[in-house]
């Protein structure tokens, strides 16, 4: 997202970013910013679609009563819940096999993994079918976000 001090003329394509949170750097009480729309074509500005991410993770969080999840932290849920097994603690292997399959299982529909069964134990296995495309960070992102808002809008 680009954002510009007010009366800004020059072209919206010379970003001017305002400081991290938690910045020390200082803006003057008398310069005002806009948020303008990004004219990067990979990173559109999609309210609706925020505004479900929003709503999903306040709905998840408030059900586990552990502040804000993050996207790890619901991808994660997803392998939890994909193993099926008792509320238990996790060794960190297995904390680490549980985001692989939170990740398998959200990419399955998107034809990148496809389950090939449990094993003795009862844990899932997958095999990727494709390669997942070169993704930025931001696309990377996205991507997951959305298979997340499928995985839970269908459910």
């Amino acid at each position: 997202m680009e954002m510009r001090e007010c009366g800004d003329r020059r072209p919206t394509r010379s970003p001017i970013f305002a400081p991290k949170c938690g910045s020390t750097e200082h803006v003057p009480p008398d310069r005002h910013l806009h948020i303008l729309t990004s004219t990067h074509p990979s990173l559109p500005l999609d309210l609706a679609f925020e505004k479900r991410w929003r709503d999903l993770v306040a709905t998840i969080s408030k059900r586990f009563d552990a502040g804000t999840l993050d996207l790890n932290a619901i991808i994660f849920l997803v392998g939890v819940q994909e193993l099926g097994q008792h509320a238990r603690d996790f060794k960190k292997d297995e904390k680490l096999a549980l985001m692989h399959i939170g990740i398998c299982v959200l990419l399955t529909p998107y034809g990148y993994y496809k389950e090939l069964g449990r094993d003795a134990d009862g844990w899932p296995h997958f095999e990727r079918v494709k390669d997942l495309p070169m993704l930025g960070p931001d696309e990377q992102e996205r991507l997951m976000k959305e298979a997340l808002l499928s995985y839970f809008e269908e459910a």
